[in-house]
C-alpha cells in the first residue's frame, strides 16, 4: 500500500466565516481530526499539496495517512471529503478519522474489474456488461485495508451476475452488508436486445 505523507496546522480561527477566508486564500483547506480517546482537533491542510497527490493516486482515498499536526504524529484516514456543489474539484472540507491497528474502521472502496475483454459472455456470446455497483463499504483493520476489490469477469455468461459474496476478499477484509446477511449483484452480462444480423438476413422477405 503506498504512503502518504501530510502536513496540517492546528486552527484557532473557527467557523464558517474562518473556514471561508482559508479558502479564498487558495492556501489551506479547512479539515477536523477526530476519533480515538483524544478530542477533535480543527486544522487546515496545504491545498496545493493535497490536490496533487489526489490526482496522482487515488489509493489514497483508502490509505492509512500520516498526518503531522505541529509536529505531533497522527495515522487516520480520510472519512468524509466536502467538496464544492459545482465546482466538483474543489474541496471544501476534510474529515479526518483517527486510526489504530487494533481497531477496525469501515471505509468505501472501489471495484477493480478485471478481464472484461476477455469475459466469456461477452467474447463469445455476444452479450453486454452491466455494472450494478462500483464501490462498496468494507471493514477492516487499518493495516488490512486494500485499495480496491478486484472483481474478474473472465468467466461471467450471458445471463449470469456476480454478487457481493461472489467476490474473493483480502485477509481480514468484510464486506458490510454481505455481513449482516444482505447480498446484492455487482456485475451482469445481459444479452443484447434484438435479434443478430444473421437472423436479420434468414427473415423471408415480404411478397
Amino acid at each position: 500500500m503506498s504512503q502518504f505523507n501530510f502536513e496540517a496546522k492546528l486552527r484557532t480561527d473557527l467557523g464558517k466565516g474562518a473556514s471561508r477566508r482559508l479558502r479564498h486564500e487558495n492556501k489551506f483547506i479547512p479539515a477536523i481530526i477526530y476519533g480515538g480517546e483524544a478530542e477533535a482537533q480543527s486544522v487546515s491542510v496545504e491545498q496545493r499539496e493535497f490536490y496533487r497527490i489526489l490526482a496522482l493516486d487515488e489509493s489514497v482515498y483508502t490509505s492509512v495517512l500520516n498526518l503531522t499536526v505541529d509536529g505531533k504524529a497522527e495515522q487516520v484516514i480520510i472519512k468524509d471529503l466536502q467538496r464544492h456543489p459545482f465546482k466538483t474539484n474543489t474541496v471544501m472540507h476534510i474529515d479526518f478519522l483517527r486510526v489504530d491497528s487494533k481497531t477496525k474502521v469501515t471505509i468505501l472502496v472501489p471495484f477493480h474489474f478485471e478481464n472484461e475483454e476477455a469475459c466469456v459472455g461477452v467474447k463469445t456470446q455476444g452479450g453486454v456488461l452491466s455494472h450494478q455497483m462500483n464501490d462498496v463499504e468494507i471493514t477492516a483493520f487499518p493495516q488490512d485495508l486494500p485499495e480496491c476489490l478486484v472483481v474478474d469477469v473472465a468467466a461471467l455468461e450471458v445471463g449470469h451476475t456476480l454478487h457481493l459474496s461472489d467476490i474473493t476478499l483480502p485477509k481480514g477484509v468484510e464486506i458490510v452488508t454481505v455481513a449482516h446477511g444482505h447480498d446484492s449483484g455487482v456485475v451482469t452480462v445481459n444479452a443484447k436486445r434484438g435479434g443478430s444480423d444473421e437472423d436479420e438476413d434468414e427473415t423471408p422477405a415480404a411478397e
